[in-house]
């Protein structure tokens, strides 16, 4: 298994939506950066978990838990000249993009913030806290994980 960190604003999509979602399953589109494609598109699995990030707010940070229920599949908002994340040069016999599906799992016992998870030597290493790190989606690995889902008891 995987694990992953996705981020996302949460007036844009938040955890909020994904649990009013049908099923409470949604795909994760519009994800423009070929680094966070490829580790989409070749690396997450069905059943890797995810904690679900809301970024560009107040209080940046892990508010819940997802998991991915459908490996890489076309983006097909890339090919739609309506949508925002529409791309011209992404054609459908060549997807140029690529989108999952996930599936809310949880939410966290409170928002783990990153001015919070960036106290700890135990993340140094974790892309989330390194500087000059932006992506959207990042890997985790295990101790990373379960370190930051030990943070949720904490006050």
């Amino acid at each position: 298994m995987n694990y992953w960190l996705m981020k996302s604003e949460p007036d844009v999509f938040g955890i909020e939506h994904l649990k009013k979602m049908p099923k409470q399953t949604e795909h994760w589109d519009g994800v423009r950066n070929y680094q966070a494609r490829n580790m989409m598109r070749d690396d997450m699995k069905k059943g890797d978990l995810v904690f679900f990030y809301h970024s560009n707010t107040e209080q940046p940070g892990v508010v819940g838990i997802m998991k991915v229920v459908r490996e890489a599949y076309p983006d097909y908002t890339a090919f739609d000249p309506e949508s925002k994340y529409y791309d011209p040069k992404s054609d459908p016999d060549k997807p140029r993009w690529f989108m999952v599906d996930v599936k809310y799992q949880r939410h966290t016992r409170r928002n783990i913030t990153l001015a919070e998870l960036k106290q700890y030597p135990e993340l140094e290493d974790c892309p989330l806290v390194r500087k000059g790190n932006r992506l959207s989606i990042m890997p985790l690995n295990k101790q990373q994980w379960d370190f930051i889902l030990d943070l949720e008891n904490t006050d």
